[in-house]
C-alpha cells in the first residue's frame, strides 16, 4: 500500500495516514474484508515509527473503518460500519460550505449547477 507523507503539512502524521487509509476505503481501492499491512511492516515501508502507525490504526478502528482479528491482524471493516458516519459527516460540511458560498454571494442556481455538474462528471 502507498502512502506518502507530507512533511509540509501541519497534521500530524497518524492523521495523515488515517486519512489516506480512510480515503482508500471510500474510494474503493481497500474493500471489505481486504487486510492491511501490519504495524510493523507499514512502519518498515513508510520509514516511520511503529507507534505512529499504531496510533493511525487504532483511530481507524475507532470510526469503524478498520477491524482487528487477534493472531491474524487488520482488515478493512464491512461499509455499513462506517458509511453512515461519513455521509452525515459530508452532508454537513457541505452545508456549512454552501451557506458561507451563499454569504459570499453565489446564488441557489449557481450552487445547483455545480453540484449538477459535479454528479455528471462522477458517472463519467
Amino acid at each position: 500500500m502507498l502512502i506518502t507523507i507530507d512533511y509540509q503539512d501541519k497534521r500530524p502524521i497518524y492523521e495523515q495516514i488515517t486519512e489516506k487509509i480512510k480515503n482508500l476505503i471510500v474510494v474503493g481501492v481497500l474493500t471489505e474484508n481486504d487486510k492491511i499491512p501490519s504495524v510493523r511492516n507499514m512502519a518498515i515501508e513508510m520509514s516511520i515509527n511503529p507507534n505512529t502507525i499504531q496510533r493511525a490504526y487504532q483511530e481507524l478502528e475507532r470510526d469503524g473503518y478498520i477491524y482487528t482479528v487477534k493472531g491474524r491482524g487488520n482488515f478493512v471493516s464491512p461499509v455499513t460500519e462506517w458509511k453512515e458516519d461519513r455521509l452525515t459527516d459530508g452532508l454537513n460540511r457541505f452545508g456549512e460550505l454552501a451557506v458561507e458560498l451563499c454569504q459570499l454571494g453565489a446564488t441557489k442556481e449557481t450552487l445547483y449547477k455545480r453540484v449538477d455538474e459535479a454528479l455528471v462528471s462522477e458517472r463519467g
